[in-house]
C-alpha cells in the first residue's frame, strides 16, 4: 500500500526537469483547470451511480489534481502541500466554534454541551463576514485601485466566483442577497416572477419570425430573456429547497434512459430513430414513460 508521501514524490518525479515526463513538464495552473473539473464531475457521477470502487478511483485522480497545483506552488517557493493542508485546518477550525473551543484542534467542550441550529447559522454568517472583511484589507493591485473595480470589491457578492458552473452560480447569488433581506417571503411571488419572465420571452419571439430569429437582434434580445427565465427556476428551486443542478441531472438522465429505450424496441425491429416517424417515436416515448 502506498500512502501520501508517495503520491508527493511520484508529482516531483513526473515533474523533474532531467528525467520527468514531458506532458507533466509542459503543464501549468491554468491548463490542468480544465481537467480540476473533469475529475470532480466524474467523482459526482461515481457517487450518482452509486459505484464504491469507481469512486476510490475517482477521488485517487482528484486528489492528483491538488498534489499537482501542490507541486507548482512548491516550484514556484509560494506554497506547497503541507501549506494547503494546514490553510484548510485553520479555516475548518475557525468556522466550526462549536465543536473546537478557541479553534483548539485537540480541545472539547464539556460534555452535555449543546448548540442550536440558529446559533450556528449565526455563527457561520459571522464568520463568514470576518472573512470577507478580512480579504477587503488585503492591499489591492494597481488595477483594483481604479474607481471601477473598488465598488465590485467590496460587495457582497464579490467573492462568489465567476468560474462556478452557471445554475450553482445564479443559486450562490440568491442565496447571498437573501442572507441580506434581497428575497420574497413566500413562494407565490416567486411563481408569478417565473410566469412574467416566460411572458416576456414570449414576447420578444412575436417580434421576431422566420429568418428574422437569426438576427444579432434577435439572439441578443432571445439570450437576455431565456436567461431571466432560467434565473427565476433556479429561484423556484432554491425555495423548494430542490438543488436545482440535481434536478436538471435526474432529468438528463431520465430522459436518456426513455430515449435509449425507444432505440432499443426499434432495433427489436431491425430499425433505427431515423426510420421512425414522430408519432411512432411519440407512442414508444409514452410506453417509456
Amino acid at each position: 500500500m502506498y500512502d501520501l508521501n508517495d503520491l508527493l514524490y511520484l508529482m516531483a518525479r513526473l515533474r523533474d526537469p532531467v528525467s520527468g515526463c514531458p506532458w507533466d513538464l509542459k503543464q501549468s495552473y491554468k491548463t490542468i483547470v480544465t481537467h480540476t473539473l473533469e475529475e470532480a464531475y466524474e467523482v459526482a457521477e461515481a457517487i450518482n451511480k452509486g459505484n464504491k470502487t469507481e469512486l476510490k478511483e475517482e477521488l485517487g485522480d482528484l486528489l492528483f489534481q491538488v498534489v499537482f497545483y501542490a507541486q507548482l506552488g512548491k516550484e514556484e517557493s509560494v506554497f506547497a502541500f503541507d501549506d494547503i493542508v494546514s490553510a484548510i485546518v485553520q479555516k475548518l477550525l475557525r468556522r466550526h466554534p462549536h465543536v473546537f473551543p478557541d479553534q483548539n484542534l485537540r480541545a472539547s467542550f464539556p460534555e452535555g454541551t449543546t448548540f442550536s441550529d440558529e446559533e450556528i447559522k449565526q455563527q457561520w454568517e459571522r464568520i463568514k463576514q470576518e472573512e470577507r472583511a478580512q480579504k477587503k484589507q488585503n492591499e489591492p493591485s494597481e488595477l483594483e485601485r481604479r474607481p471601477q473595480f473598488l465598488a465590485e470589491r467590496d460587495s457582497l457578492l464579490s467573492d462568489i466566483p465567476n468560474t462556478f458552473p452557471t445554475l450553482l452560480r445564479a443559486e450562490k447569488l440568491q442565496k447571498r442577497a437573501s442572507q441580506h433581506g434581497f428575497d420574497w417571503q413566500s413562494i407565490p411571488p416567486v411563481l408569478d416572477k417565473l410566469e412574467e419572465e416566460l411572458q416576456e420571452l414570449k414576447a420578444e419571439m412575436k417580434k421576431f419570425s422566420g429568418e428574422s430569429l437569426r438576427s444579432e437582434e434577435a439572439h441578443a434580445r432571445l439570450k437576455d430573456e431565456m436567461g431571466d427565465v432560467l434565473f427565476s427556476c433556479v429561484n423556484l428551486s432554491r425555495f423548494l429547497n430542490v438543488n436545482p443542478d440535481d434536478a436538471l441531472r435526474s432529468t438528463n438522465d431520465k430522459f436518456q434512459q426513455r430515449f435509449q429505450f425507444i432505440e432499443r424496441m426499434l432495433n427489436e425491429q431491425g430499425r433505427t430513430v431515423d426510420d421512425a416517424s414522430l408519432a411512432e417515436l411519440d407512442a414508444l416515448w409514452e410506453r417509456a414513460k
